[in-house]
């Protein structure tokens, strides 16, 4: 399982393990020797969260479909690397710009315990019931970090638009 604990990780190490409980469910991490996680615009901090809700949601859904037989824990733990990669992405763009997160480094490996807990047990709206308020803790605890930094990022993204029009008005000078 990758580390999230350190905002300098933003690359799977190669002795990153999944981690597993004693049912021997297990929720996988990136591939060891997986490509670092790149952006196309490093500061694209807008991006880069709609990305990660977006995946959040997915997994809701995936969770939704594995209780009732529709989906596996493959297809579960797919979206989760798949939230580990947004969130090195978030993470990324905001260190970007110089706004850290490390109150919620730990959202990954919460939502992974969340998720190798009741994914152990069978399938069923049951345990997806019993597993829906853990879950929606972990998230409103991502949701939270990420609101917190809003005002200082829209002061970020307003101080590059500011300054990109000064550049594009001094071009038009010369």
């Amino acid at each position: 399982m990758t580390d999230y604990h350190s905002p300098s990780q933003y690359i799977p190490s190669p002795s990153s393990a999944s981690g597993s409980v004693s049912s021997g469910t297990a929720i996988a991490g990136p591939a060891d020797g997986a490509p670092p996680y790149k952006l196309t615009n490093p500061g694209d901090v807008s991006s880069a969260v709609k990305n990660l809700l977006m995946s959040t949601k997915r997994l809701q859904e995936v969770l939704k479909l594995w209780s009732v037989d529709q989906a596996t824990e493959g297809d579960v733990s797919d979206v989760y690397v798949q939230i580990g990669h947004e969130f090195n992405v978030t993470i990324s763009a905001f260190a970007y710009h110089q706004i850290e997160l490390s109150d919620i480094h730990s959202v990954p490996a919460e939502l992974r315990n969340v998720l190798e807990r009741y994914l152990g047990e069978d399938p069923s709206p049951a345990i997806l019931e019993e597993c829906m308020p853990e879950l929606r803790k972990v998230l409103f605890k991502l949701l939270k970090g990420l609101q917190n930094r809003q005002d200082r990022w829209h002061a970020v993204a307003q101080r590059l638009s500011s300054d990109s029009m000064v550049s594009l008005h001094s071009s038009q000078l010369r």
